[in-house]
């Protein structure tokens, strides 16, 4: 007998395929995930009844994390961390919990292991080398020569271009929290795009939207400035996103086209997640507003016979333990502040669309079920946040009350305010600032000393501890 090799599909069948059983809508034409989730959702007033309980594999999965990995975390502080091998989207090999036929629900680590932490020095390298001698480990010379010597970083641009004055208030501490060793600005990707259409269609996107100004001779000088910078941006997201084709080829996914799947769904998205958390650090690193969006996969392949209840909630477990070992490379100082190894996975939930309908779906009680002891217990990640409206479905408030009482982990922001002033495609950026999801991002700025800027006028801009005039008399 002969075998049969299978046909290759196009780009327009595979997404013929992975959109099968979807009511069709504008986001078909275009880049618009809020209106696949508007034509597409269900909204669930029901109570909590239909949850499921863990796997066993969702169990040994977070024990064998928590005897191997989080013990040691909690007793040296850091686990490991990447000295030889500069943070990127597809810098490192894959990494697993405990083995790839264990940890296979949803895959993806930063680095190699679980809470080995990268190095980022794309931000700045004195931070770097100071975080990785608290952490007990040798800084790579060759490394450290790289980016001292050869390669800018954002802090030595930072520094470059403050004035006399910035730095004497920064020195007396009128300015502190400076983002300056940092990519502060505040963004949500919106992940949810890998898994609709694929990075394939995203790039051909990307390329149409880098050759959509043309140039012209009676551009201005600062007119061709920007006609660059624009170009040359679209250029270093097509190939952040060759990037990430390459990381799901790592984990064995092939995230050129749209996933057919609801585990392909959460995947997907979470690669492009991970992408980030891999290449950025953030102070900040939202997850969005996801809930509504896989729902409409799980609820497709429930009716489908494709999935049960069980694999549902393990799908939505497995992504939770992965958002909570995200690590990023902290000083000690920085720990003293922000004690917990924050970095704010908020995932943004619940609330009403412009139409009516609540945003409450089975998957909002699925990530509330995450919280329960049965699961993985209370935790700060992902920074689960409700958007809160008296109107909501009230076994739905009564089950976040519930797990609230319980645990201590879910924030509540007004829907009716974030809505009327983002829209109803908004997520929660850090702790409580909103945003459009993919549309819009917000610059992290420096921290008044108040009572200090008040005195100093009172006193002439003298510091009267040192001496010094820190602000020229008016």
């Amino acid at each position: 007998m002969t075998s049969v090799d299978a046909p290759v599909l196009s780009e327009e069948d595979l997404r013929t395929e992975a959109w099968n059983g979807f009511t069709d809508g504008n986001w078909k034409k275009d880049i618009d995930v809020r209106d696949f989730i508007i034509k597409n959702y269900t909204p669930y007033e029901g109570d909590e009844s239909f949850l499921a309980n863990a796997t066993e594999k969702t169990k040994h999965m977070w024990k064998y994390l928590d005897d191997n990995y989080l013990a040691v975390e909690r007793e040296r502080r850091v686990y490991d961390v990447e000295t030889h091998i500069p943070a990127g989207i597809d810098a490192m090999p894959a990494g697993y919990i405990e083995s790839p036929e264990v940890d296979n629900v949803i895959v993806g680590l930063q680095t190699d292991e679980p809470c080995k932490r990268a190095m980022m020095p794309n931000g700045g390298w004195r931070m770097v080398e100071q975080a990785i001698k608290e952490a007990g480990k040798e800084v790579d010379p060759q490394i450290k020569k790289i980016f001292t010597v050869y390669r800018k970083t954002h802090n030595d641009g930072v520094f470059g271009v403050y004035t006399k004055n910035i730095k004497i208030a920064r020195h007396n501490k009128i300015l502190t929290g400076l983002p300056d060793a940092y990519g502060r600005g505040r963004i949500i990707g919106d992940y949810r795009r890998v898994a609709l259409y694929g990075v394939n269609m995203l790039i051909e996107f990307k390329k149409r939207d880098k050759d959509s100004i043309p140039y012209r001779n009676d551009f201005t000088e600062t007119e061709i400035e920007h006609w660059i910078r624009f170009r040359e941006e679209h250029d270093e997201q097509i190939k952040a996103l060759k990037q990430l084709i390459n990381l799901g080829n790592e984990y064995g996914l092939d995230l050129t086209r749209p996933a057919k799947t609801a585990k392909e769904a959460v995947q997907w998205t979470y690669m492009g997640y991970l992408a980030s958390v891999k290449s950025q650090d953030g102070a900040a690193m939202s997850f969005g507003r996801v809930s509504a969006f896989f729902d409409c996969y799980f609820e497709r392949d429930l009716k489908a016979g494709l999935i049960n209840e069980t694999d549902a909630q393990e799908i939505i477990d497995a992504l939770v333990m992965k958002l909570r070992i995200v690590r990023f490379l902290r000083t000690k100082d920085y720990d003293a502040i922000f004690s917990g190894d924050p970095y704010w996975a908020t995932w943004s939930d619940a609330g009403f669309s412009e139409d009516g309908r609540t945003f409450v779906t089975k998957t909002s009680f699925r990530l509330l079920n995450t919280l329960t002891l049965e699961h993985l217990g209370p935790g700060p990640e992902p920074n689960i946040t409700i958007f809160w409206d008296p109107k909501l479905p009230e076994a739905y408030k009564r089950f976040c009350a519930r797990i609230s009482i319980d645990t201590s982990a879910i924030q509540y922001e007004s829907d009716k305010d974030i809505r009327e002033h983002w829209g109803d495609d908004a997520a929660i950026a850090c702790c409580v600032s909103p945003m459009r999801v993919g549309k819009q991002m917000q610059f992290f700025a420096a921290r008044v000393n108040s009572a200090k800027a008040l005195l100093y006028a009172i006193n002439g801009g003298r510091d009267e501890m040192t001496g010094m005039q820190v602000i020229d008399k008016g």
